[in-house]
């Protein structure tokens, strides 16, 4: 008999992935209005339990959402602009330019450029108003009363950056280098209107995020989000909470965190972020953390916690290296932390992403902290020497996917396939030659694994060219997206195969799973 499941992981479901950026939408990237609710609709049709996304915050360096200038705010590039011109806040005119932005991709140079002053303009008008609210979204006042221990930092952070330039906080006047209450009254009134935008941004941000959440919940839709293990440098998090991170006396990293070479990279990925101060954080309970996780929770109703092997050992490179093979293993908080996430959060719903070269040590520590992997069956061939991605081997308490945000499509991979791999795998899926990736999502929804995700490009069934991210490169990522059309496509017989085969894998949420027989049914 097999073992009983020792994760949260109690029944058989899918999910989508797709992050907000890539959604339809006429503003020059995805956001949460009519595009999101359109591609819940969609994902309730087919049976689809679980939509997961990338990280939501504001985009920095590269504009990848792994390098955020806040882990706890919200993209204001995700705000649906329309409902901002039905309060009157904004007209066609002043979201013109934006329209003309391209659909199908996001040319982050033009909607910098663009979004900006259309948004400011937006909160002058709400605060010449002299309303308190907008819409159904509560007060202003009350938003930044009730988020105040991490907005208000937040919102000094990027006045003061717009302030000083775009230049990181590390090269700003020693006397703004750590934040504290008393910084805003030292600073010019243009500092103090940018923060009170930023604000206002971040209350709008919140209000349609709840709704959107609310609007899948009632479709039995639940929200899998994405908690980055590291900070960026350049953020509010590192800015506001520097005892938390290894820094210098002028908030320099003293070392900062990669990975080593590996199936992405040869010279392994220099991430640039720093590291924490584990034994700080130990002593004060692992509270930062927590916190940070409570506040995740209040998002979404499972977290990915990405790069899990960091909490076993992490790999710490010394700052200023040319590339990460400088670097070194150093051990983490181990067990202790994820106890003291567990007296915190008993009911946290988490997904350990244990990609890479994983040891044994990684793999006990994610089992005694009862958390289920993940499983990817692009690299069931050729990635490691025990083809532990083989479905066969699959655990219940695992997640599997045909590939994450950070793998080719799985037409792009079937190209690419070199003649040794590729017979291989026409030979255990049994496909003569196809390119197709709906043998591989059927074969994905058929393992034993309890969850099983389905990137929306798979869905697509698209190639190399739709791929969302290439690790260790920092052009060309995060601009793809799928228009209303694409959508639409995907609405007739797509959607039909896909809730027939979650029906008949048994992944609708809604079957209770026994390990044993029961009499025949008359």
């Amino acid at each position: 008999m097999a073992s009983p499941s020792t994760t949260w992981l109690t029944t058989r479901t899918a999910g989508v992935l797709a992050h907000v950026s890539s959604l339809p939408g006429g503003y020059g990237i995805g956001n949460l209005g009519p595009g999101a609710r359109a591609f819940v609709d969609l994902l309730a049709e087919a049976c689809v339990r679980h939509w997961q996304i990338c990280p939501i915050g504001p985009t920095g360096y590269g504009d990848s959402p792994y390098q955020l200038f806040s882990g706890r705010a919200g993209n204001p590039y995700f705000i649906d602009l329309g409902e901002l011109q039905a309060a009157g806040l904004l007209t066609a005119a002043d979201l013109a330019p934006l329209r003309e932005l391209p659909a199908a991709r996001v040319d982050y140079g033009r909607l910098y450029e663009t979004f900006w002053p259309v948004l400011a303009r937006a909160y002058d008008r709400f605060a010449a108003t002299g309303a308190e609210r907008l819409g159904d979204f509560g007060t202003l006042r009350d938003f930044r009363r009730a988020h105040a221990g991490w907005l208000e930092p937040f919102a000094d952070f990027m006045a003061f950056k717009a302030h000083f330039g775009g230049r990181a906080w590390t090269t700003w006047p020693a006397e703004f280098r750590q934040w504290t209450l008393a910084l805003r009254a030292m600073a010019p009134a243009s500092v103090r209107l940018e923060a009170d935008r930023h604000a206002f941004y971040q209350y709008v941000f919140f209000g349609q995020w709840e709704r959107l959440r609310a609007y899948a919940a009632a479709r039995h839709v639940g929200i899998v989000g994405d908690v980055p293990i590291f900070v960026a440098l350049d953020s509010a998090d590192t800015w506001q909470n520097r005892a938390v991170f290894r820094l210098d006396a002028q908030g320099e990293p003293l070392a900062v965190a990669g990975v080593p070479p590996d199936y992405f990279s040869a010279s392994g990925q220099l991430w640039g972020n720093p590291l924490y101060d584990w034994d700080y954080l130990a002593r004060t309970g692992y509270a930062w953390w927590i916190d940070r996780l409570r506040a995740a929770f209040e998002l979404y109703d499972i977290i990915r916690l990405d790069h899990f092997r960091g909490f076993d050992t992490f790999w710490e490179i010394p700052a200023g290296a040319a590339d990460a093979r400088a670097g070194r293993w150093l051990q983490g908080p181990g067990l202790p932390f994820f106890h003291a996430v567990r007296a915190a959060l008993p009911q946290a719903r988490i997904i350990a992403e244990d990609l890479g070269y994983i040891g044994s040590e990684v793999v006990a520590l994610r089992r005694a902290a009862g958390l289920p992997g993940m499983k990817i069956l692009q690299f069931a061939y050729g990635h490691d020497a025990n083809n532990v991605n083989l479905p066969h081997f699959y655990p219940r308490d695992s997640v599997a996917y045909t590939g994450t945000h950070d793998n080719l499509t799985t037409r792009g991979w079937l190209e690419a396939l070199t003649p040794p791999y590729a017979a291989k795998v026409a030979a255990y899926y049994g496909v003569n030659a196809t390119a197709s990736a709906w043998p591989f999502i059927r074969a994905t929804l058929a393992t034993t694994s309890r969850l099983a995700v389905i990137p929306i490009q798979d869905l697509l069934d698209l190639p190399a060219g739709a791929t969302l991210n290439h690790p260790g490169t920092t052009a060309g990522n995060w601009q793809w997206r799928f228009t209303a059309a694409d959508l639409a496509s995907l609405a007739g017989n797509s959607i039909s195969t896909l809730k027939a085969w979650i029906n008949l894998y048994d992944r609708t949420g809604d079957r209770l799973i026994r390990d044993y027989s029961e009499p025949p049914i008359p």
